[in-house]
Formats: C-alpha cells, sequence, structure tokens
C-alpha cells in the first residue's frame, strides 16, 4: 500500500519531458565521485517530496518510509541529511543549471501540445517578475535580515512564464534587498529560459520594480513592458489635468476608468513610452482607514477635501509606465487589462508556499535554502507541465488546478500495488479518479526524441 500513488504520473511526466536528465546534463557533477544521488536528481526528488506535501527536510525520510511509494518515485529519495550534504556542494553555477534545463524542458513540452496550443505559445511570452518574502525564524541563518515590517526572512526573486505557468529563473535573496538591483540580470534569465521562436516578448511588474535601468534594458531588448509607477505628486499632478472625455472605461472593473497621462520620470527612455493612469471612483463613506495600503492610493488634494466634507468621492490612482501601443480607447483598455492580469505571478508565490513548500526555508545554510526554493518552484512547473500535458486544464493556459488541489486530487491517491508477470498494477479506490484519465494520456507520449 502507498498513500501517494500519483508519484507514478510525475514519474510519466520525467520519462516524457525528461526532468531529470535534463536537470542532470545543465547543473552538472556536485561531487567529486559519480555515485550515487546527482545534482539534478536531488532538485527533483525535493520536487516530488514538496508535491507529495514535504515541509521540511525530515519530510525526506518520511517519503522513504512508504516502501511501495519508492516503487513510483521518478527518482530515489535520499535521507534528509544526505540531501543537506549534497545541497551545500551546490555553486550559482549549479543553481543556473536549473534554469537552463527548465528552459530546455520549456522546448520539449512545447513540442508535445497540439498545434493550436503551440501557436499561441510562440506567438507571444510573458515574464513576470516579482519578490515574495520568507519568513524564518532562526537568527543563525546565513542572509537573514529584517523586513520593513520587522520580520526576520529572506526573499526569493522570481521571473516567470504566464501563459505555461512555469518560473523560468528564481533567486534567493538576502532579507533586506531590492529586487531591482537585480531585475535586469533576472529579465535575461528569464529570456534564456524561453523556448526558440517565441515572437514577442512582453513583461509586466509592480512599482516595486519601477527603475530606469529596467525599462532601458527592456527597449534595448525588443521586450515590450509595463512597470507600475510610484505615486509622487508629479505623477498626480498629471492626472488632475486630464479632461473628463480623455477617461475610458475600464474592462470588467465598475467605476473605473484609464487615461494617458502627461507624465514620464526623467532620464528614461522616452520614444513610444507613455504613462497610464487609472482611477476608481470611492464613495466618501467607503474611504479606507488610515492604515489601509489603499488609502495611500487616494489623491492626497481629494483626500483632504473628503476628510473636510466638501466633496462626495475621491479617486484612487494607480499608474502605469508601458511602451506598448495605446493609440486607441481599446488597445488602451487591453493594456490596462493585460497589466492587470499580472497577480498570475501572485498565484504562483502563493502555490510554491502552500502547494509546494517555499513557506519554509529548512537549513542554516543558503545554499541548501536556494535548492529548497528550486524545489518548490519546480513542483509548481511540474504541476503546469503534467496538466498541460495531460490536458485537464482549459486549453489556453486557464483553469490549472494549484498544487494544493493536485495533491488532493492526483498525488496523494492511495492505492495497493501489485504484481502479476513482471507488471506492476496499482489498485486505485473505487470511484472516479483523476490518475485513471491522466495516465493513460501520459503513457501515449513518445520519450524526448
Amino acid at each position: 500500500m502507498t498513500s501517494a500513488a500519483g508519484l507514478e504520473a510525475v514519474r510519466e511526466l520525467d520519462r516524457v519531458l525528461g526532468v531529470t536528465a535534463a536537470l542532470e546534463a545543465e547543473i552538472g557533477s556536485v561531487k567529486q565521485r559519480r555515485r550515487g544521488l546527482g545534482g539534478g536528481a536531488l532538485v527533483m526528488a525535493m520536487a516530488s517530496c514538496q508535491l507529495t506535501g514535504g515541509d521540511f527536510l525530515v519530510s525526506l525520510d518520511r517519503r522513504r518510509a512508504d516502501l511501495a511509494g519508492r516503487l513510483l518515485e521518478p527518482v530515489p529519495t535520499p535521507a534528509s541529511t544526505t540531501a543537506a550534504g549534497i545541497a551545500r556542494r551546490f555553486t550559482g553555477e549549479h543553481l543556473a543549471g536549473i534554469e537552463a534545463a527548465i528552459g530546455a524542458v520549456n522546448t520539449t513540452m512545447v513540442g508535445l501540445v497540439p498545434a493550436v496550443r503551440r501557436s499561441a505559445l510562440l506567438k507571444t511570452a510573458t515574464i513576470d517578475g516579482d519578490a515574495t518574502d520568507v519568513e524564518v525564524y532562526g537568527r543563525a541563518k546565513e542572509q537573514v535580515e529584517y523586513n520593513h515590517t520587522g520580520q526576520r526572512n529572506l526573499r526569493v526573486h522570481i521571473g516567470f512564464w504566464a501563459e505555461a505557468g512555469v518560473p523560468l529563473a528564481a533567486e534567493l535573496m538576502a532579507g533586506a534587498a531590492d529586487p531591482r538591483s537585480n531585475s535586469v540580470q533576472m529579465l535575461d534569465r528569464a529570456i534564456a529560459a524561453l523556448p526558440p521562436g517565441v515572437e514577442r516578448i512582453q513583461a509586466r511588474w509592480d512599482a516595486g520594480y519601477f527603475a530606469r535601468e529596467l525599462a532601458a534594458a527592456c527597449v534595448e531588448r525588443g521586450v515590450e513592458f509595463a512597470i507600475g509607477a510610484k505615486r509622487t505628486e508629479p505623477v498626480f499632478a498629471a492626472a488632475r489635468v486630464v479632461a473628463g472625455h480623455r477617461w475610458v472605461p475600464a474592462i470588467g472593473m465598475d467605476d473605473t476608468e484609464i487615461a494617458v497621462v502627461q507624465y514620464l520620470p526623467g532620464k528614461w527612455p522616452a520614444q513610444d513610452v507613455v504613462c497610464i493612469a487609472r482611477r476608481t471612483r470611492i464613495p466618501v463613506d467607503h474611504i479606507p482607514s488610515a492604515r489601509a495600503r489603499k488609502r495611500r492610493t487616494i489623491d492626497p488634494g481629494q483626500l483632504t477635501l473628503a476628510l473636510d466634507g466638501q466633496v462626495d468621492h475621491v479617486f484612487g490612482y494607480s499608474f502605469i509606465v508601458t511602451n506598448l501601443d495605446v493609440s486607441t480607447e481599446e488597445k488602451l483598455a487591453g493594456v490596462e487589462w493585460w497589466y492587470r492580469h499580472r497577480t498570475d505571478i501572485e498565484a504562483l508565490n502563493k502555490d510554491a508556499k502552500y502547494g509546494g513548500s517555499l513557506r519554509h526555508l529548512p537549513s542554516k545554510y543558503h545554499k541548501v535554502n536556494a535548492v529548497w526554493m528550486w524545489g518548490a518552484l519546480l513542483a509548481c512547473a511540474i504541476s503546469a507541465w503534467l496538466q498541460e500535458l495531460a490536458r485537464t486544464d482549459y486549453g489556453n493556459g486557464r483553469g490549472r488546478r494549484t498544487v494544493a488541489r493536485l495533491r488532493r486530487e492526483l498525488i496523494n491517491v492511495p492505492a495497493r500495488l501489485t504484481r502479476s508477470a513482471g507488471t506492476t498494477y496499482l489498485r486505485l479506490p473505487p470511484g472516479e479518479q483523476l490518475l485513471s484519465s491522466v495516465l493513460p494520456r501520459l503513457q501515449d507520449l513518445p520519450r524526448p526524441g
């Protein structure tokens, strides 16, 4: 008996896409002697463990206790002490190899999806960048720092392919590090992990990445970008003078309008770059409390008038600097609607933390935590690849199950293993099982090459 029969689907996916083989090839040797578990197999083992719900290194030992389940795993699960020892040998080049391996697997995956889906993936690729904090509790952890909220944490910086749902690049930074400091490098690394043949690359960042260097890098590389702008007095002043007839209704949002404003930060690329303002009408009796983040979106002048009882509503503003085409009202509304969907990467952050185990960084050593981070992100990538190839989503990058739901419905399914004439059979519980439909679809796919 095993409690995680769905690992057989992960093993089939590994066979189809060659995930472990790509990791081993790109990471290279992390030990002097070629025996035992390699670096690529270690990352794959951590990802498999986290897919089953493992949240600390000791969870690897619990996986090893599942003797029947070990027959279904894509790679043998190492002991927790062995895993930590190998992870401590990783260097920056080894971690970069994980990104290169993901790029190779992306290329294989695109070649296996239906022609219509392949055309859509290669027509436009959207890279989302974001950073998320992981709170830790050990002051001895390497590179740990206090963030602006007073939490002791490390910071995970991620580049994400939105259409495919796959993390492309990531770095575990010090707890108070500014993600703008390496945003250009993250952009280049994310582009390198895309499959060849992508016709158009777009990128989205929030206001935490408001930096001239990033915008200039996008222009230099031919990337269409949209970056959130910080709410400063000059940009508020530019929004105040926009004529009422120039505001266009936003797509899918009530009481919300958008317009192009005459604002551009100094020394930013000026050619074809514009600033978009979005404003949402807020009745005076719905003004957020003084501590609410939403209150900071309100024009300070309007807020003063509202608190004095001189107006009955105010506007909450957000601003985007972009080089996308906004020459018509329809294109303007479409760009704002597209930028609003940068929440895809926020969903990835949540999935990596609560589907994978990025909510914990279990070791004192930074290298071990970096490998653990990649285990969580690889678990998210495996989930996306599996659902893409097994056709359990809508076929357009939407409708994917979260990792937590996939674990409940596919991975952590109990089963009895039997053998007959040298063949292993999975005896699943009675009733409809997702594994019964996913596994045959994966088994029908060829090996790489």
